[in-house]
């Protein structure tokens, strides 16, 4: 899949706010390796870097476009530096102190289970952070799906698009950092976002859930399929007075590997 990582950015404000929420929680003081799983276009990766100066901050993606764009804020930190890596293949090595995910393991399938193998890899008094989206079953996924498995579109588009499956309940990644011996803490939070302009959640989806179909899709298609879709989302999520509410559950984890 081809990313893009304007139109990613676009709800900065937004998609930002979960990770920032999600960092609060991780108490390390001095971590020498700090890693970011699917770092996207690094933005965040740099606050992390802020956060622990004395750190070694490592982002991996596997998007050249996202990793281009992430590219000039490693210039004046030294400190800093961006990798091209599928994360389904890493591994922590043995001086990893903290590791972040923020929205990018909802893209890998058993991610569940690398989790396992990347908390028994860590050492004592590592942390390990991640959060997802919650939202497959909301209307702006479950309407995409629907519309993806119509007769017009199910032979183009049939096996793209991943439903709850693609993400465990907050209870499930607890009980993974349990199992691995960690302190930890897991919860969900659903913010009540308020969009503006025309047709303001396809325009959220293009950066992120729809990516997969438009890929799927040559530039004719993906227009009427837009078209179609963008439609259902105007009936699900009416325009307000005060704009567009569209409500996004996130799921987060956060543990300290005992023994540190």
């Amino acid at each position: 899949m081809k990313w893009d990582p304007a139109k990613y950015v676009q709800f900065g404000d937004y998609r930002n706010r979960p990770f920032f929420d999600l960092a609060a929680r991780i108490q390390a003081e001095e971590p020498a390796r700090v890693v970011d799983l699917g770092c996207g276009p690094g933005n965040l990766t740099a606050t992390l870097a802020e956060r622990w100066p004395g750190a070694r901050v490592v982002g991996l993606d596997s998007s050249a476009e996202m990793l281009a764009k992430a590219a000039p804020l490693s210039a004046d930190r030294p400190a800093l530096m961006f990798e091209q890596a599928d994360i389904a293949a890493w591994m922590p090595s043995p001086g990893t102190d903290v590791v972040v995910s923020n929205a990018a393991l909802q893209w890998v399938p058993g991610h569940q289970d690398l989790m396992r193998s990347w908390l028994e890899a860590l050492r004592p008094g590592a942390w390990f952070a991640m959060q997802v989206p919650g939202n497959f079953n909301a209307p702006s996924h479950a309407l995409m799906r629907e519309l993806a498995a119509s007769d017009r579109w199910a032979s183009k588009l049939g096996g793209v698009l991943r439903g709850g499956e693609s993400v465990g309940e907050p209870g499930d990644y607890l009980g993974i950092l349990l199992d691995a011996g960690f302190a930890a803490d897991a919860w969900e939070t659903s913010y009540q976002q308020v969009l503006t302009g025309q047709d303001p959640v396809l325009e959220w989806v293009r950066g992120t859930a729809l990516v997969p179909v438009l890929a799927a899709l040559d530039e004719d298609d993906a227009k009427h399929f837009e078209t179609e879709y963008a439609a259902a989302l105007r009936e699900a999520y009416p325009q307000g007075v005060h704009g567009t509410v569209f409500p996004f559950r996130r799921i987060f984890a956060v543990g300290c590997k005992a023994g540190g």
